[in-house]
């Protein structure tokens, strides 16, 4: 069976794509995801909000600071010169460790600063970029458009300081997902990653605290994703596609390809059964391929949304009256 497919650009062995996390931060962990036959491993992410704390809470320790505007650009430039520093020495040692291709992430909320350090990760070595972009809806005087304008914004700009291919992860939070998209793309976006998912806060009734007990994703939640994948998959979507979230086994990994995902992203599963499990559900897909004759990833890819019925099943939002009578 040939597992192999192409996503932004990248030639991959097979569709499985390591997701980023703490489990991508370390050479080790990268080196245990190449040898347990990873598609491609996106990097764990370097935070734009972190490093803003990080400055926040140096300048805070000395007051002095603020009566010196040049002593606080010190220490924001020290502060972001370091991070990065470790990051791209991350991405440097992976490109030498490994053969995997390597996608190099950043968690960013604005324009501003990180489109310059797209540049300096191109030259690190990565072979793409991932934006994990999180805009939430917190603040009552920001319109939807203007928050959906920021987006296009961070991606626009990326585009300008680098020639690498970009993704962009985002959650399904959109008043009309399928118009985000196509904005997202024409800006220069080359893949969708669909979708990241947040932090979830719990009351705690004993305690009358917030917690959080569901860090990890479940089987179930995969559904999301695959519901727009299917129908921009439909409308023959020009972006790639990588589906994310919910995704343990190679059944899930097959049911994506099947809606029109170009490649798939796991995280939990490894949390839970180890890197090396990433070997199993290798196998389970090209066993799956195998059973139904399909020889290659592109002879079944999308082949669920191409038929009317199954796209009006995707666009369906409430259950059918089922009559008992």
């Amino acid at each position: 069976m040939d597992l192999t497919t192409s996503y932004l650009g990248l030639s991959l062995t097979n569709p499985i794509v390591v997701s980023s996390s703490k489990l991508t931060g370390t050479i080790d962990n990268i080196r245990a995801c190449a040898k347990a036959g990873a598609g491609a491993i996106v990097l764990k992410s370097i935070f734009e909000e972190q490093l803003i704390a990080d400055i926040q809470d140096r300048l805070k320790q000395n007051e002095m600071y603020f009566w010196y505007p040049e002593a606080v650009d010190y220490v924001q430039s020290i502060t972001k010169g370091k991070a990065m520093d470790d990051y791209l020495r991350l991405i440097r040692q992976s490109k030498k460790e490994v053969s995997t291709p390597i996608i190099a992430s950043v968690h960013c909320v604005s324009p501003i600063e990180w489109p310059h350090f797209a540049a300096q990760m191109q030259d690190a070595g990565a072979d793409a970029i991932e934006l994990n972009i999180a805009i939430f809806p917190f603040d009552p005087t920001a319109s939807s458009l203007q928050i959906e304008d920021t987006y296009i914004d961070i991606v626009k700009s990326v585009k300008e300081n680098t020639t690498l291919p970009i993704s962009v992860k985002i959650g399904p939070f959109f008043t009309n997902m399928l118009a985000m998209a196509y904005r997202l793309h024409e800006a220069g976006a080359n893949g969708l990653v669909l979708f990241n998912r947040f932090y979830n806060p719990d009351v705690d009734i004993a305690s009358q605290r917030v917690i959080t007990d569901n860090i990890y994703s479940a089987p179930d939640e995969k559904s999301i994703a695959m519901r727009w994948i299917a129908l921009l998959f439909a409308r023959q979507f020009q972006a790639d596609l990588a589906a994310s979230t919910g995704i343990h086994y190679s059944i899930g990994v097959a049911k994506q390809l099947l809606a029109g995902a170009t490649v798939t992203q796991i995280c939990t599963t490894l949390y839970q059964n180890g890197i090396p499990y990433l070997k199993e559900i290798v196998k389970g897909l090209e066993d799956w391929m195998k059973k139904h004759g399909f020889k290659n990833i592109e002879s079944f890819r999308g082949m669920v949304s191409k038929y009317p019925e199954n796209k009006a099943a995707f666009e369906r939002l409430q259950y059918m009256k089922k009559n008992f009578d």
